[in-house]
C-alpha cells in the first residue's frame, strides 16, 4: 500500500499559517527545505491537495515564475489530486488537468491502494486534519521555521483525542530550522 505523507512548514509555537493565512516565515528556511524536497520527490508520483491550497499551486508552479525553480519541473510532473465538492475540474497549466475528488477519506482510501510510489500532501489544513482523524496519514513531516508568531493557523487539529506519534527523523539545519518526520505509533 502507497504511503501519505503530509508536509507542512510551520513556527516553532506549530501555526501553519499567520492569523492572515500568510506563509512570509517559511522563507526562513526555504533553501534547506528545498534540497529535501527535491530528494522527496524522487519518492513519490502523486500530490494531493484540498481545494485552496490547489489553487494557490496552480496560479504559480505550472507558471514562468516558477520556471527557474528547482523543484517545479518534478512537482509538476507529478499525478494531482484535489479534493473539492465545489470544483468540476482542476487546470494545471499546459500539463494535464487534476483528478477532482469529492470524499476525502473513501477516495484518499482507495488512491492508497493504488499501485505507485508514495502520494505528498501540501498544505491543506483541514484536509490533513479529515486525514489523520481517519487513520490515513502515513508520516508527518514537519519544516520548522526558527520563528515564533502567537496566533494563526494550527497545524494539528483540536479533537480531544490523544495521537501518539513516533519520532523517525530529527534533523537540524544551519539555518536554525530543522526537519521533524513521525509516524503514527504502532
Amino acid at each position: 500500500m502507497r504511503r501519505l505523507i503530509f508536509q507542512e512548514y510551520v513556527t516553532l509555537d506549530l501555526y501553519a499559517a499567520d492569523s492572515d493565512g500568510g506563509l512570509d516565515f517559511s522563507s526562513t528556511i526555504a533553501e534547506e527545505a528545498d534540497v529535501d524536497n527535491l530528494a522527496l520527490l524522487d519518492s513519490v508520483d502523486t500530490m494531493l491537495l484540498g481545494a485552496e491550497t490547489y489553487r494557490l499551486f496552480a496560479a504559480f508552479w505550472p507558471t514562468d515564475a516558477a520556471a527557474d525553480d528547482p523543484i517545479a519541473p518534478k512537482l509538476n510532473a507529478l499525478r494531482k489530486v484535489v479534493v473539492s465538492r465545489t470544483l468540476d475540474n482542476a487546470p494545471w497549466g499546459s500539463d494535464d488537468f487534476a483528478l477532482v475528488i469529492r470524499d476525502a477519506v473513501e477516495d484518499v482510501r482507495e488512491l492508497k491502494s493504488e499501485e505507485g510510489k508514495d502520494i505528498i500532501l501540501w498544505g491543506s489544513i483541514s484536509l490533513f486534519h479529515t486525514l489523520l482523524i481517519a487513520g490515513l496519514v502515513d508520516e508527518v513531516q514537519l519544516r520548522v521555521c526558527p520563528v515564533l508568531i502567537g496566533a494563526g493557523k494550527s497545524v494539528f487539529p483540536v479533537s480531544g483525542e490523544t495521537r501518539v506519534l513516533e519520532l523517525i527523523e530529527a534533523r537540524p539545519w544551519a539555518n536554525g530550522g530543522a526537519l521533524l518526520r513521525y509516524q503514527p505509533a504502532s
